[in-house]
């Protein structure tokens, strides 16, 4: 007879809003256009989900100039993009749209405003994340990255000067706070974005592992490897009690075995992880162990993102 297993499944998990839009523009394109439709960069870090849609007729590039098809329209990813690539699509004259998540946008249109009053701008992101590349680019003025405290005390403006702080929507809210105290202790004089940057869905998943996490000798986070919510699941899941935490980006060749003498597991997905993953994950467990799961009650998100109407139009 297989070992018992305690499953605690976390909740809310899965595609949020935004990613949600964005892979039904893809869609919609797609019956609209027919194949090939050009994505510029991942639509959503996740494989299966690109797998899935390059199935469907997408052709995903990293730069404009990859596309061969000038003809075909061209969607531009959820982490947003700078405002040189619409320019680059125009001059181009591609078909474009535009599947920037729009908790995304709203920190471009606060960056926008910023620079409109002279004012320094501080980013908390990651480097090289296609979402900071995007808000970096919203401004002709330099704006500062900063990925943890060092890097504030670091920063080449003067203490007594205004300024202004934004972060990245898929960053850990407990090393954010670190981040924005060090920079409310250095500057006095900030303006701080009128609601919190770090979106709904981050949050959301990220306290939903907090609750549940010392309860798990292991903690699964399905997603993939160049995923920033993912990741902060992950290390958001070793930080409240579960010692081993792990990356899970491939259900396939995922080995049970490994849990071993364990027998309190969580699990979780990601904001771009579908909920099919935590299906194919339970089944392939099932296989070697008796599974118990233990799934708490949770308020059920409501947020919904409306494709643009322009793509509405054109279905």
């Amino acid at each position: 007879m297989n070992k018992k297993l305690d499953i605690y499944l976390a909740g809310p998990r899965g595609f949020c809003a935004g990613v949600e839009r964005a892979i039904l523009m893809v869609q919609e394109a797609l019956k609209k256009y027919g194949a090939p439709v050009y994505v510029r960069h991942e639509i959503v870090h996740n494989k299966y989900v690109v797998d899935n849609l390059k199935s469907e007729g997408a052709i995903f590039v990293e730069e404009l100039s990859e596309i061969d098809q000038i003809d075909r329209p061209v969607i531009f990813s959820a982490h947003g993009v700078p405002k040189s690539v619409p320019k680059e699509a125009e001059k181009l004259n591609l078909l474009y749209y535009d599947a920037t998540c729009p908790l995304v946008s709203k920190i471009h249109r606060e960056v926008e405003n910023f620079e409109k009053r002279d004012l320094p701008v501080i980013l908390i992101g990651h480097r090289n994340h296609p979402e900071v590349i995007g808000t970096m680019g919203q401004s002709s003025k330099d704006i500062y990255l900063v990925e943890n405290k060092e890097d504030v005390k670091k920063l080449p403006i003067s203490k007594d000067q205004k300024i202004a702080y934004v972060t990245q929507t898929t960053l850990s809210v407990d090393d954010t706070k670190e981040i924005v105290d060090e920079i409310k202790l250095l500057y006095t004089n900030y303006l701080e974005p009128k609601k919190k940057d770090i979106c709904y869905a981050t949050t959301n998943r990220q306290e939903a592992v907090k609750n549940i996490a010392k309860n798990c000798d292991y903690f699964f986070v399905l997603g993939s490897k160049n995923s920033s919510n993912s990741l902060r699941l992950v290390e958001v899941a070793k930080n409240y009690g579960s010692k081993h935490s792990i990356l899970v980006d491939d259900i396939e060749n995922f080995d049970p075995s490994i849990i071993g003498t364990k027998s309190k597991i969580g699990i979780t997905a990601s904001a771009s992880s579908p909920e099919i993953l935590v299906k194919k994950l339970l089944k392939k467990i099932e296989e070697s162990f008796e599974l118990n799961i233990i799934e708490s009650k949770y308020e059920q998100e409501d947020t919904h993102f409306k494709i643009p109407q322009k793509l509405k139009e054109a279905v």
